[in-house]
């Protein structure tokens, strides 16, 4: 019923616009006039039984340098290293750079996990080590209409962007496999105890089993979403905050 309902209203709508568009003319109108408008009115026509919704915006990547032995690519999990210099489309302001303001540090986040704007979560995927991007990033995809400090609403956004460095990031596939000592892919409390006890010894920490045992147990009531004893690969790279 739903979908009949749907498919009325398209045609009724379709009609109505063949009406106006022929009214429009005077009625003074040719088979081949009425075609053109027909015709003129089909991406509409389109847009409306596609259920009204546009696609989305895509960022828009340029190649400023790569370099000539690649290792490794970016990808969603990976923590990244890079500097980057932000300019304003509209008028090349430049809003930040990495290089040359602040502690002139270059910055780490995790890819793909929405602590950067969705631009470069998009735009800096399969990205070596070395290589430089040129991005141009759309308002929907960046700081949006109501935009952030020195970014007016609804900025066009230009990033140039230099990969530094690629590591694991905490909820990578590569940290899981360091963690599955028997490679069954899934952890056990054991394996996880493990993983915590060299955690705490490499930041200069004494053992402390009870204290351990007290985190295992939390991460498990979080993490194990079935309930089963283990922690799956899918539940291990959800976004949770435990490990």
């Amino acid at each position: 019923m739903k979908l009949a309902a749907t498919y009325g209203i398209f045609y009724f709508k379709f009609f109505i616009l063949l009406y106006l568009s022929v009214a429009f003319l005077g009625g003074k109108c040719s088979v081949k006039m009425i075609i053109f408008n027909f015709c003129s009115l089909l991406p509409s026509l389109f847009m409306f039984v596609a259920g009204g919704k546009l696609p989305e915006p895509e960022v828009k990547v340029e190649a400023i340098h790569k370099p000539f032995m690649c290792y490794r690519k970016s990808k969603f999990g990976d923590m990244l290293l890079v500097h980057y210099d932000g300019f304003l489309e509209s008028n090349g302001t430049m809003f930040h750079s990495s290089r040359n303001q602040g502690d002139k540090n270059p910055v780490w986040f995790t890819l793909g996990m929405k602590e950067v704007i969705r631009g470069w979560d998009k735009g800096l995927q399969d990205m070596c080590t070395g290589e430089r991007r040129k991005l141009t990033v759309p308002p929907s995809l960046g700081y949006g209409k109501e935009g952030q400090g020195k970014i007016p609403p609804s900025s066009t956004l230009i990033f140039d962007i230099e990969l530094m460095e690629i590591r694991n990031g905490p909820r990578s596939h590569e940290s899981f496999q360091d963690m599955d000592l028997n490679d069954d892919w899934k952890l056990s409390k054991r394996e996880v105890k493990e993983y915590l006890k060299k955690e705490f010894e490499k930041h200069g920490y004494s053992p402390n089993d009870t204290h351990h045992e007290v985190m295992v147990d939390d991460i498990f009531k979080n993490e194990d979403e079935d309930e089963d004893g283990f922690i799956s690969v899918r539940e291990f790279t959800s976004l949770h905050d435990e490990l």
